[in-house]
């Protein structure tokens, strides 16, 4: 279940659980859908309390919430897009690849598409390129 979520914790004795779980777990918070330090976690817990709670964090409601004032649904790459920048603005192409689980010197322009695709919908001003640097503008 946690195996498609790469999640990033630096606590070693938390990163051996999470492996036992079949995490999926990243070295640097940079490249997490999840950073676990930020979860809340009374314990103890339940396997499956522990899981709910990664996947609530993974959805990232909150965020897109934020962004447009209510959860909107989008595919996935594109709310990962708007996620990754919502954390971390002014990311050029490369560190917006690697933060949505590709490859930076993969060849595809599906980054590229999904923020074209942003644009097209919600207006050009909402994906903005700063020399170099893409971020969340204004809807």
């Amino acid at each position: 279940m946690l195996e498609n979520i790469k999640i990033y914790a630096s606590d070693k004795y938390w990163n051996h659980i999470l492996a036992d779980l079949g995490a999926n777990l990243v070295e640097t918070p940079d490249v997490a859908d999840v950073i676990f330090d930020d979860i809340s976690i009374n314990s103890p817990i339940s396997v499956e309390c522990l899981q709910n709670l990664i996947l609530a964090q993974f959805n990232n409601n909150d965020i897109i919430a934020d962004i447009f004032g209510h959860d909107e649904v989008l595919p996935a790459l594109q709310r990962k897009i708007l996620v990754a920048l919502y954390k971390k603005p002014n990311m050029q192409m490369n560190e917006l690849k690697l933060a949505v689980g590709l490859s930076p010197d993969i060849t595809t322009h599906s980054v590229e598409n999904a923020i074209y695709q942003l644009r097209k919908t919600f207006g050009h001003d909402f994906i903005l390129n700063e020399n170099g640097g893409y971020k969340i503008g204004r809807i």
